[in-house]
């Protein structure tokens, strides 16, 4: 199957916009944990909403976004200074709580099967006596 050009351009984003983030953003905010985990551009390729996952509690969540949001031009200017587009993409960073979801998803079914075996044993139980 052929690739979009915006899907190959987003790939390579997210790698130069990954690298930016973990070797040359220099703000205490931003811990160590923080990871690009997507990024998806417009058909045009001028918008390109980039994904982040932050590793830690809600605060440090919020810290390192408004970090990296503060640091957004930064961000472009370097990207761009890798990457040979025609425009620059405007980029527009969102909190990625795939991770968060995915623990909330695991912690539902293991609490369901924990409530099925009771019930079992429960019904066990009454049907020896």
């Amino acid at each position: 199957m052929k690739r979009r050009r915006p899907e190959i351009v987003g790939d390579e984003l997210q790698k130069i916009i990954s690298n930016i983030i973990s070797n040359k953003l220099r703000d205490p905010r931003v811990p160590l944990m923080t990871s690009v985990t997507g990024v998806k551009m417009s058909s045009d390729l001028t918008h390109a909403t980039v994904f982040v996952s932050v590793y830690g509690d809600d605060e440090t969540k919020k810290g390192a976004m408004d970090a990296i949001e503060h640091a957004k031009g930064f961000i472009r200017y370097e990207a761009v200074q890798q990457i040979n587009l025609r425009v620059a993409p405007e980029l527009h960073f969102k909190l990625d709580t795939t991770l968060d979801e995915a623990k909330r998803m695991e912690a539902l079914i293991a609490k369901t099967i924990e409530d099925d075996e009771r019930r079992r044993k429960a019904r066990e139980q009454d049907q020896e006596e």
